[in-house]
Parts: C-alpha cells; structure tokens; sequence
C-alpha cells in the first residue's frame, strides 16, 4: 500500500511539473522567424569565423537583423550570397571566392653538404617552442636574415581546421582547391604575411618584404628587391612600387604574366607554388 501512494504521488508530481513546463512554454515563447532557418540553410555550415561571426548561425541571424551585409561568407560564394539575398529580397554584388596566399617565396634549398643555396637565409639556430609568434621574439625577429619572411614553424598550419597549409622547405604553402578563404591563418601570422587572394592566380608578388633591395638580397635569393622592371613591362599599368615592395592591382591585372618574365628574382614566376617538391632534408 505504500508503494503505490509513494508512485501515485511521484506521478502526481510529474503531472503538476509537466503542466507548469508546458505553461511556461507558451508564456515565454519566441516566435523565431522562418527566414533564419533557410539563412543558415544556405551557408555551408562551416562556421569557420570568416564572416567575423563564431558561427554560422551567428551570422544567418546577422543577416537577418540587418547588422551585417550578405556576401561575407567567402566559403560559401557567390552561390551562398545569391540565395541569401534571394530569402532577404534584395539584390547582392558578385562574391569572388578568396584563397589565402603567403607572401614569401623564400622556401629553402639545400646541396648535398647541407649548405643553405637559395631562399631565406638563417642566422641562428631556433630551439625553443615550435610557435611563430614565439620564434619571432627570439634573437633579434627571429632565426631568419629577413624579418619580413615565413619562419615556417607552422602556426598557421595548427590554425587552419581543412589541413589546407602545409609547411614545405620552411615557407608556409596552401592548398588552394582545401582552402575554404576563412582567414585564420592570417590571424595567427606575426608576420602579416597571409592575404587573400583569387584562386589559380600564377601572377601574385609572394613576398611582403618593405627592406631597400640590398638589405633584401642579404637576407633572402628571392625577395622583391623592387626594382621596378614588372610595373615597367606592365600593359595595363596594374602594378606599382610601394615602399621598396612591387603591389598588384588585382583589378587592373589580366594575369598576361609578362611582368614574370622580366623579374630578376623570379619571384613572380615561382609564386604559384603548390607542386613544390617534398623538401629536401638538408644533412647535419
């Protein structure tokens, strides 16, 4: 008998508690706007930050509040911003899909005594933390001749959610058909060396040194030494010498690829660099 009054009142418990949720529902219900859900449909659900949102939703229900514009979502593209502008009503400019591009070229060579041959010179050994943030307080900027340079201690690598970097000959690489252009890579970078750039561009200036040529020369085979010749054999004048350091002007640029003919560096030629070999493994 005292059972069933004990289960009888566990029962009349639950029923009490079930009609004061089910009230409580109703009373604090938020009626969500349909919109919202076919937003977050059409994004790719990466929720990679590039939007400056931590997630997706975060920037569906943006969108929806009218605080943030449609386009933004580099991973989903001109497609994503279509549809969403379709759902919003309004009418949304073309999104160019953007990869992330490293602007160092001084990925290192080695001959068969070990000895440095081309890319960023090395002044001192490094042996602390694998970090580039760290290695760049060490020693003067770093272990590397440039400051300006990749250290290529990856990372960007442990950054990136898509295994897009990897870090080839000491210089950071990406995969562009990986890359999802969501930039967080760039924002580990100490260096400020990842931009974003087009996709399948041969005519990028992968170097980001601001040193006068000769102080760039010592410290790197391949560094701009902005000697000016890529603006002069331009055709449509798309680019310039900023501060010692060549700058395309990506909407002037047709990719004729004439200015790579003429760099003494072959820094614009050897830019588009994803089937880099392995790297060598240089002997003690």
């Amino acid at each position: 008998m005292e059972i069933l009054i004990a289960v009888a009142i566990l029962g009349g418990l639950g029923l009490i508690f079930g009609l004061v949720l089910a009230a409580a529902s109703r009373i604090f219900y938020v009626e969500t706007d349909p919109r919202l859900e076919k937003l977050n449909e059409c994004l790719p659900g990466a929720n990679c930050g590039g939007c400056g949102y931590a997630g997706c939703g975060g920037y569906a229900e943006a969108v929806l509040k009218g605080e943030a514009p449609i386009g933004r979502c580099n991973s989903g593209g001109n497609e994503c911003a279509q549809a969403m502008a379709a759902i919003m009503g309004v009418e949304a400019e073309e999104v160019t899909r953007k990869v992330a591009l490293v602007r160092c070229s001084g990925a290192k060579t080695y001959d068969k005594d070990g000895n440095l041959v081309t890319g960023a010179r090395i002044k001192a050994e490094y042996e602390g933390i694998r970090d580039c943030l760290a290695a760049s307080k060490v020693g003067g900027n770093g272990p590397l001749s440039c400051k300006f340079g990749c250290l290529g201690y990856g990372t960007c690598v442990k950054a990136c959610k898509y295994g897009a970097i990897r870090i080839v000959k000491g210089v950071a690489l990406v995969n562009e058909d990986r890359c999802v252009g969501c930039m967080s890579c760039a924002a580990v970078c100490p260096r400020n060396l990842i931009v974003p750039v087009e996709p399948h561009r041969n005519v990028v200036i992968a170097c980001a040194s601001l040193a006068k040529g000769a102080v760039t020369s010592r410290g790197c085979t391949a560094g701009c030494v902005g000697c000016g010749l890529c603006k002069k054999i331009c055709p449509r004048d798309a680019i310039t010498v900023e501060r010692n350091l060549a700058v395309i002007d990506y909407e002037k640029c047709d990719n004729c690829g004439l200015c790579a003919t003429v760099c003494p560096k072959k820094l614009i030629r050897d830019s588009n660099v994803e089937n880099l070999p392995d790297p060598a493994v240089p002997k003690k």
